[in-house]
């Protein structure tokens, strides 16, 4: 297949695009390289730099690849900044995605695998999180990733779109090539092993009377070779709809810092602040569905095996992508 990939110089569609290669399909890359960047981009892609907010831009690029489907990784993801700009995220997530949509119609293009999130659920009533939890987002980021599932049900009702929502828990680890290179770097994993590196004195842990076994907050961790290999399996078929990507097990804070200890060999200082608001005590997904509809079993996500990975990538990485690229993707 020829696959659209939005957003493919990110963490998530970096790896993924380097999946769907290895598997002999054909990538091409939509990116604003923003917040991506240009030597995350497998080279056996072909790179089109312009923004989905571009509704002509979009629509360009789309006629011109004529790919079978598109998988949608391009999004603002922080929630804080969410908060303090919550225009920002509606103009890009929802709107450069409605703009996608439009550019798929036009183009007789059919199927889209939707890069949605946890987050859309909010604070739920019930664990594990099952497909049919209540949507009620806290955050602009949860609520412009919601509104773009919406606008997408309705393409589909509408013209016949195919999209397949695929709401991811918290993605980690690294393969040999791609990883995760954020700034800021929100994320539990990455700034345990910056301690680990020398680049922080301590890692923040914001709380330790939670109602869990050791008092900090458990979440539910997946390698992102796990996501890539759902990504490709929802290419295939005629499924439709909401999918949770998880392993339906969840660490706490404390035990991802004593598992970088271990994978590291090295001291992870910790510095117990408060809680932040809204923090969940515990957040764990329900997979069965996609188990069953897309045949999909996380295989890398024992957290030992994230941590591995994410520290061998760091340590050959230990600036990010911050240095000079050997051989840039192809450009259109």
């Amino acid at each position: 297949m020829r696959v659209f990939v939005t957003g493919g110089a990110g963490y998530i569609g970096s790896v993924t695009t380097e999946q769907l290669l290895d598997q002999g399909h054909e990538v091409v890359v939509f990116d604003n390289l923003e917040r991506g960047h240009r030597e995350a981009i497998d080279r056996r892609a072909r790179l089109t730099v312009g923004d989905l907010r571009d509704a002509d831009q979009v629509a360009r690029a789309m006629k011109k690849a004529r790919p079978d489907a598109v998988m949608h990784f391009a999004a603002y993801a922080l929630v804080g900044e969410s908060m303090t700009n919550p225009g920002m995220y509606f103009a890009n997530n929802m709107m450069g995605g409605a703009n996608l949509a439009e550019a798929m119609v036009k183009a007789g293009v059919g199927r889209i695998v939707f890069s949605s999130t946890c987050a859309t659920y909010g604070y739920p009533d019930r664990l594990p999180i099952t497909e049919d939890t209540p949507q009620r987002p806290v955050n602009p980021y949860g609520e412009s990733k919601l509104m773009f599932e919406k606008t997408l049900q309705w393409y589909e009702r509408l013209l016949g779109l195919k999209p397949v929502f695929l709401r991811y828990f918290n993605a980690c680890g690294a393969t040999a090539k791609f990883g995760e290179d954020h700034e800021p770097e929100t994320h539990l994993i990455p700034n345990v092993i910056r301690v680990a590196l020398g680049q922080r004195p301590e890692v923040q842990v914001f709380g330790t009377d939670y109602k869990t076994p050791d008092g900090t907050c458990i979440r539910d961790y997946i390698h992102i070779v796990d996501l890539a290999r759902a990504h490709i399996l929802a290419l295939q078929g005629e499924q439709t709809g909401p999918f949770n990507l998880g392993t339906g097990k969840g660490y706490s804070v404390r035990q991802v810092i004593d598992v970088v200890r271990k994978v590291t060999g090295h001291a992870i200082p910790e510095k117990l602040l408060p809680r932040r608001p809204g923090d969940p005590d515990k957040l764990v997904a329900a997979v069965g569905r996609a188990k069953k509809v897309l045949g999909w079993t996380p295989r890398d996500s024992d957290l030992t095996t994230i941590i591995e990975s994410a520290w061998a990538w760091h340590q050959a990485h230990p600036h990010g992508y911050d240095r000079p690229v050997r051989r840039a993707a192809k450009k259109t």
